[in-house]
């Protein structure tokens, strides 16, 4: 059980039958009445944020949260095969159990997954990746206006928008948290 005397920033609770995790708290000691703490928390599966006071002393559980280190083998229709890096167990994981982190990942890549009772809840990228364009509408010769970008599909499906002079085979860098396009790598 976890108190709130307890709560710091990043703890994992379970409220509700839920799993959060606290983006904020502060603790309240009003002149009048009973001290409580006023808490901004995230939940783990939707993402969605919460305010809620709680007074001092109440107690929460401790989810059945497990964050594994997993290596994206290779894609099997709508199955993605993953290795745990500590005891090399294979697992496969549905395109909606990655959600979107599926479209930044390239075989043989490392990514931390967070599993609630068994379950993939959430995939943490690295924050930049390297992916080739295989898909892309030539630039044309002067047509290079500052700040004018197109789309191009990458090797793993994504589709980023691109500046005019970047074409099929190049290699870019992608940002993860947003999907934007950084530099070309080569």
């Amino acid at each position: 059980m976890i108190s709130t005397s307890d709560f710091r920033n990043g703890l994992k609770i379970e409220y509700e039958g839920e799993p959060f995790v606290i983006v904020d708290f502060q603790h309240v000691k009003p002149g009048k009445g009973t001290a409580f703490v006023r808490t901004k928390f995230k939940n783990l599966k939707t993402g969605l944020v919460l305010e809620r006071n709680f007074r001092s002393g109440d107690k929460f559980e401790i989810p059945d949260i497990e964050e594994l280190e997993m290596q994206y083998l290779y894609a099997d229709g709508d199955q993605y095969c993953m290795m745990d890096q500590q005891n090399y167990e294979q697992r496969y994981l549905s395109k909606d159990q990655l959600g979107d982190s599926r479209l930044f990942m390239k075989e043989n890549c490392v990514v931390k997954i967070l599993f609630y009772r068994g379950e993939p809840i959430g995939v943490d990228l690295p924050t930049f990746v390297e992916l080739e364009i295989v898909k892309s509408e030539p630039g044309i010769k002067g047509d290079r206006a500052s700040g004018a970008t197109k789309q191009a599909e990458l090797s793993t499906g994504a589709t980023v928008l691109v500046p005019l002079f970047i074409n099929e085979g190049d290699v870019i860098k992608i940002d993860t948290r947003t999907g934007q396009y950084i530099e070309r790598v080569g």
